[in-house]
């Protein structure tokens, strides 16, 4: 939501791609061109901030919020047309991975105050390049270019719905689920959540790889999910939902974006002893850091997936956490299939910079058909 920030990944930076560069965004779309690299000189910037973690009251409209520098040579500015929400974004406001994003921004604690208000949030955007630093390749990117190598049949709207839920796709299906397009032809894919953001980006890389796709959704959300190409839907709100999964032929990998329960009985739904892999989206990993600090809380992750991993095991099938995982090499792939027609953007709904705070609620209420984004309108400068 990179109206909402002002250090980001996009199409994309700071990733796994070593040619891409850090991004800094401008958040704020029609701000003036003010900048200077020599930090000599500092302008603002409207921005919306939080000063503290909770509910969504405490986000804050501010006209001055520190204008983006260039501190390292392979750093890019960008400003910001259009921003994309995700459900950790409203997690973030809430305090959700504050000790390890804070370890993130200063990891040998030079800054003794420790604070890290006004904080900025958001990780989703689509944006035109306004500065490069000095070892950001001109032939990679260069000053307007829109960010980063934007598939070229998308608008910034659309173009902001994709970067985050595509990294965690991959990462979850490719990265950790061993999947790919060689790989996947006629193999069973189900998708715990399809409707979301991450499910409907999933449902269409599956689809165009050549896997047979069920997912579960609410009745309403049918009709979204079998455009994109699902070829069985299951309707959790029905009853129980896994009575009429298990009902079907067992899958080859299991991808969970709800969380709950389901580990009790999802991993029961693979194919044993074939390699079969059940995937979540929904781990402690944070929670575990934010609970019992850094050291304590890797320790405890690492025991808790291990001793998963191995009972799970001992019954034929694989279990794994899956999480976000910025890859710049990725995205460029994603790029070219958006380009040809096999993945489009799925946005429900647009707010203005304006209504930042309404965009936040509707994330915070979940049952997401797509994805929610910030349009950053030309001539808006102010909250009003």
């Amino acid at each position: 939501m990179l109206p909402l920030r002002q250090f980001a990944c996009s199409w994309w930076s700071c990733l796994l791609n070593s040619r891409a560069p850090c991004v800094k965004t401008l958040v704020h779309g029609d701000q003036r061109r003010l900048f200077n690299t020599s930090n000599s000189r500092m302008t603002i910037m409207p921005a919306w901030v939080i000063d503290r973690y909770g509910s969504n009251d405490v986000l804050r409209f501010t006209k001055n919020a520190g204008f983006p520098i260039i501190n390292y040579p392979n750093e890019v500015v960008v400003q910001v047309h259009a921003a994309g929400l995700n459900p950790i974004d409203v997690s973030m406001r809430g305090g959700y991975g504050a000790a390890t994003m804070a370890m993130k921004r200063d990891p040998l604690n030079i800054n003794q105050s420790g604070s890290e208000f006004p904080l900025i949030l958001g990780r989703d955007m689509s944006g035109v390049i306004m500065e490069c630093g000095l070892d950001v390749a001109p032939a990679y990117f260069k000053e307007g270019d829109e960010v980063s190598k934007k598939p070229k049949c998308l608008s910034h709207i659309e173009a902001a719905a994709v970067p985050y839920v595509a990294a965690t796709a991959w990462s979850a299906l490719v990265n950790t689920g061993g999947l790919n397009k060689d790989n996947c032809a006629k193999k069973r894919i189900l998708i715990l959540g399809g409707s979301g953001g991450v499910g409907t980006f999933s449902i269409q890389m599956l689809k165009a790889w050549g896997a047979h796709v069920t997912v579960t959704c609410s009745q309403n959300a049918e009709r979204l999910v079998r455009g994109l190409g699902v070829d069985h839907v299951v309707d959790y709100t029905a009853g129980p939902v896994e009575v009429p999964l298990r009902a079907l032929e067992k899958f080859d990998l299991v991808l969970d974006n709800v969380g709950g329960d389901t580990e009790s009985w999802a991993l029961g739904l693979l194919k044993p002893w074939c390699g079969a892999k059940y995937v979540t989206l929904v781990t402690p990993f944070l929670r575990n850091t934010d609970q019992l600090g850094i050291a304590d809380g890797m320790l405890q992750t690492g025991v808790t997936v291990a001793s998963k991993a191995l009972k799970h095991l001992s019954k034929g099938v694989h279990y794994r956490w899956g999480m976000f995982a910025p890859n710049g090499l990725a995205l460029d792939d994603i790029s070219e299939m958006v380009d040809a027609g096999k993945i489009r953007a799925v946005v429900e709904e647009e707010f203005t910079f304006s209504q930042v705070p309404q965009a936040m609620l509707k994330v915070e209420k979940g049952h997401a058909r797509g994805k929610t984004v910030v349009k950053i309108s030309s001539g808006e400068d102010s909250s009003e």
